[in-house]
């Protein structure tokens, strides 16, 4: 394994300092790829890559509570996407395509050209989603949570009424403008807002840590272009689209939404299966054993 680099973000380590399980199975290591010092946790020796990508307004955090659920056999690789989390650097372009490339890139350097089986949440599936359509040969399969893919039975004209924030995340710079300086007030406000049925969709501790992360010079502004470039994502997938995906494929989405994100992934990937999830938006926290059941049954882990 490549030698991890001195961090840019001195804090990174905030919400596992005390954390003794964590320090048993897993470590924060720091590459630097085109310009991005980018952050991941990873832990195991199995020979099977599992990678976790998260979401808006999360980092690789919000997977610390499966992580140690998904060791066996496996090799649990969490990232920070870039721009978001403890990965620094500037970044010309949001578009997912882009962005993907550090990922894809990270992985090649760490040693997984082939065989990755990728989970991801929200912003996280889009990224992932660029992933499987552009180095088809990297990964086994893909289980997307709570995303909807633009392109094809989808526009982001339909996405966009879903929720206040689609809009709102993208007035650059009023975005910014209101909430630096406010974040934990948004972010409190943001997690009850995508889970209205739950009271503390997103527990203390990991707010404390979220909170931390999108206080770090630039990371709003980063979030806030992932936002801006959901159109040009659309063109992007569409033309992915024409080509269909073979590997597995699996969607967990919220019940009232499930159908619509399901023949939306369909338009790429038409053996795609999936789950209604009787929970809010933020899975991981929500219903992490049954997240934990799905990707296990997904990926036919032993036992």
């Amino acid at each position: 394994m490549i030698a991890s680099e001195a961090p840019l973000s001195q804090d990174h380590d905030a919400a596992t300092r005390d954390d003794a399980e964590f320090a048993a199975h897993f470590e924060h290591r720091f590459t630097t790829i085109d310009g991005v010092q980018m952050h991941y946790v990873i832990g195991g020796t199995g020979p099977q890559p599992i990678v976790l990508l998260h979401g808006f307004p999360e980092t690789w955090y919000s997977w610390r509570p499966l992580m140690t659920e998904l060791l066996p056999g496996h090799t649990v690789i969490a990232i920070d996407l870039p721009g978001l989390g403890d990965s620094t650097g500037d970044i010309p372009r949001h578009d997912k395509a882009f962005l993907a490339r550090y990922v894809h890139l990270l992985l090649v350097r760490l040693g997984y050209p082939s065989g990755v089986q990728l989970v991801a949440h929200d912003f996280g599936g889009g990224i992932a989603f660029a992933l499987v359509t552009g180095w088809r040969d990297q990964f086994s399969g893909l289980l997307l949570m709570d995303f909807p893919v633009a392109g094809g039975s989808l526009s982001y004209a339909e996405i966009k009424p879903l929720s206040f924030h689609f809009a709102f995340h993208s007035q650059e710079p009023l975005f910014e403008q209101l909430v630096a300086g406010r974040e934990r007030t948004y972010l409190e406000y943001f997690y009850r807002a995508n889970s209205p049925a739950t009271s503390e969709p997103v527990p203390a501790h990991a707010v404390d840590e979220f909170v931390r992360a999108y206080s770090r010079r630039g990371v709003l502004h980063h979030g806030s272009r992932y936002y801006q470039a959901w159109p040009e994502d659309e063109v992007d997938n569409r033309e992915r689209m024409g080509v269909p995906l073979t590997i597995p494929v699996h969607l967990l989405a919220q019940a009232p939404l499930f159908d619509t994100f399901l023949e939306a992934l369909r338009g790429a990937a038409p053996a795609a299966g999936g789950t209604p999830m009787r929970c809010g938006h933020w899975m991981q926290h929500e219903a992490g054993e049954q997240v934990v059941a799905e990707i296990k049954r997904f990926y036919g882990y032993p036992g």
